[in-house]
């Protein structure tokens, strides 16, 4: 059977702050500049996220994307949506919550979740003109 690639994409809304307890206020305040904002600030983000697998026979399906909008929803956008990455998010917790990390952070809150098909890739748009891209550990 041929190998297909599905994607579902989904939106959410955050607020973060780009700060390291590595560095100084200074290095923060000069490395992330506006994003080091104490109060922090948001984005409206899109996720991507894309499995691989087999059609089965019987569906056609690699995997039922209904299904896999649910397991999203219930592990990702319900514990991210409308909340501060920072201090709401317990998964988030000690992270720099710079786009590279929230889509390590996401896979893993992913990676053992599908019944179907295998995660292969997440793209994470914080805006429309940045990008971070991740394919697994």
């Amino acid at each position: 059977m041929p190998l297909v690639y599905i994607t579902r994409r989904m939106h959410f809304s955050a607020a973060h702050r780009l700060h390291s307890d590595q560095l100084s206020e200074q290095e923060n305040e000069q490395l992330y500049g506006m994003c080091n904002n104490p109060l922090g600030h948001g984005h409206n983000y899109e996720l991507e996220v894309t499995v691989k697998g087999e059609p089965d026979p019987a569906t056609g399906m690699v995997v039922d994307l209904t299904e896999l909008k649910e397991i999203v929803q219930r592990e990702i956008i319900d514990k991210v949506d409308h909340k501060h990455l920072n201090h709401d998010v317990d998964f988030m917790h000690g992270i720099v919550p710079t786009a590279e990390n929230i889509v390590i952070a996401f896979w893993r809150q992913l990676k053992d979740k599908l019944p179907n098909g295998e995660l292969h890739e997440l793209t994470l748009y914080e805006t429309p003109r940045n990008v971070a891209v991740y394919r697994g550990e």
